[in-house]
């Protein structure tokens, strides 16, 4: 069920729009993953990455531009998205539809060996508590030896005034910058459904990925919690802005 390149073109361009709204330095993000990607695996002659929640691909894309070399697989639940990302990003990444944190869904991805690196932007937040601790522990055993998770998203942080500041510092910048022009996530989905060459894609979608939640609730401190019982040693945010950060997990 392909698309033609210039549907996928214009539906990518939205969706980058369109993610604005909710990922303020979104290149800055993607940037530092990719140099923490970079860094770990600078000693490997084909580094394998696996990007969960990949939505149509962009993280992969940056990722395939920087690392040129490497094996990228790009995993999500969504066949509209993944056909998105797999029309229009063909050369940079390997695109996998499966449910993170259910039975079988590691085997899925046919990795071929241990993977160097996985990444994640904004998607982590909506597994609930125990598929993540699944997906965690699924990851840990995939993972390499010193190889790393990188998960960039918005998570609550531990209570305390400090906390209430850091919110209140997170919120206010958003207002300052938040371009109100961009289509948010509710609009990018009513404009798709109207667009008849995408009315297959959208008939196969679930009406909801079988684990997922709007928000899980998790603090840093519970994702730090988590990881370390997953087998992963060293753990800490390598960036952060109010609630959101970039948190990197060594295997």
């Amino acid at each position: 069920m392909g698309l033609r390149m210039a549907t996928a073109e214009q539906w990518v361009r939205r969706w980058e729009d369109q993610q604005q709204r909710y990922a303020l330095d979104r290149e800055d993000r993607f940037t530092v993953i990719a140099d923490v990607v970079e860094h770990v695996t600078a000693d490997r002659p084909r580094p394998l990455v696996a990007d969960l929640g990949c939505g149509p691909g962009p993280l992969a894309a940056r990722l395939a531009r920087r690392l040129p070399h490497a094996d990228i697989v790009a995993v999500d639940i969504d066949p509209l998205l993944l056909e998105l990302g797999r029309t229009h990003y063909a050369n940079a990444a390997r695109f996998v539809r499966t449910a993170m944190g259910t039975d079988g869904w590691i085997d899925e991805l046919e990795l071929g060996g241990p993977l160097d690196a996985v990444v994640s932007t904004t998607a982590l937040h909506c597994l609930g508590a125990d598929a993540l601790n699944r997906t965690y522990n699924d990851l840990a055993a995939v993972l390499r030896p010193g190889g790393v998770l990188v998960n960039s998203d918005r998570l609550r942080p531990v209570g305390g005034r400090a906390a209430e500041i850091a919110l209140h510092v997170g919120r206010r910048r958003g207002e300052r910058r938040r371009l109100s022009t961009h289509e948010d996530w509710e609009s990018w989905w009513a404009a798709a459904e109207d667009d008849p060459e995408l009315a297959g894609l959208l008939g196969l979608r679930p009406t909801r990925h079988p684990s997922c939640i709007p928000d899980n609730g998790l603090t840093l401190a519970d994702h730090v919690d988590l990881l370390r019982d997953a087998g992963f040693q060293d753990v800490a945010p390598v960036w952060q802005f109010g609630s959101d950060y970039i948190l990197v997990a060594v295997r």
